[in-house]
């Protein structure tokens, strides 16, 4: 049986995409030591552990409300719950209760855990809708049964192409394997320098040369 995402050592692109946050926000959560270094991985490139997004997202949505020191005080207390022991059973860690109380302090991490378990399923489909086979375009990441590249149908809607439109162009899909492709392409950019136009994988189709900046999630700052 698979490892469920939430007892995963994510990629910091992988995490933000969980935690709606930006990658360079999830840098910071390490490069400051805001997520205590049992959630965090330093042995194979960064890593933030899956269940630990919450707390990610904790932090920059709740800066307009409490203090950093506040923050970063829930983030050290609610940090205790996710041993790896809890996480066996993480669909019953989500709905226990994580209200944190000190003092004259009480917050609820109740709905970052939800929408953490959410973000996680959503990854862990996303991860399972694509494959990378060398006898499939040379290894680029295709959507499973098909020939479609996926970072081209995610490049698409960041484009701001239509989805009837999309679809059209790609009768294989539907919706829901399109949004996944997003989630899939954010969570694994592309490395290095983008493809020339003389550079598309076979089978891809260009709907559109526009290019906008990507989304880099819904907050960027929070001291």
């Amino acid at each position: 049986m698979p490892i469920h995402p939430a007892a995963e050592m994510l990629k910091p692109t992988e995490a933000a995409v969980v935690a709606r946050v930006s990658v360079r926000d999830v840098h910071r959560m390490i490069d400051e030591r805001i997520l205590p270094e049992t959630l965090v991985s330093l042995d194979d490139g960064r890593r933030v552990l899956g269940a630990a997004c919450g707390l990610v997202s904790f932090y920059f949505e709740s800066a307009d409300r409490l203090t950093a020191d506040e923050r970063r005080f829930a983030i050290q207390e609610a940090s205790t719950l996710l041993r790896p022991a809890r996480l066996r059973n993480w669909r019953e860690l989500v709905g226990s209760d994580w209200t944190i109380r000190h003092g004259f302090l009480t917050v609820d991490l109740s709905s970052f855990m939800r929408e953490t378990d959410e973000g996680l399923d959503r990854l862990a489909a996303a991860r399972s809708l694509v494959v990378s086979d060398p006898e499939i375009l040379g290894g680029t990441p295709v959507i499973k049964g098909t020939r479609i590249p996926v970072h081209d149908i995610a490049a698409s809607v960041t484009a701001g192409i239509p989805f009837d439109r999309i679809l059209k162009s790609f009768p294989a899909l539907d919706l829901s394997k399109v949004d996944l492709a997003r989630v899939y392409a954010e969570a694994n950019p592309f490395r290095g320098r983008p493809r020339g136009g003389d550079a598309l994988p076979e089978g891809a189709v260009i709907l559109s040369d526009h290019r906008i900046p990507r989304h880099t999630g819904r907050r960027d700052e929070g001291s």
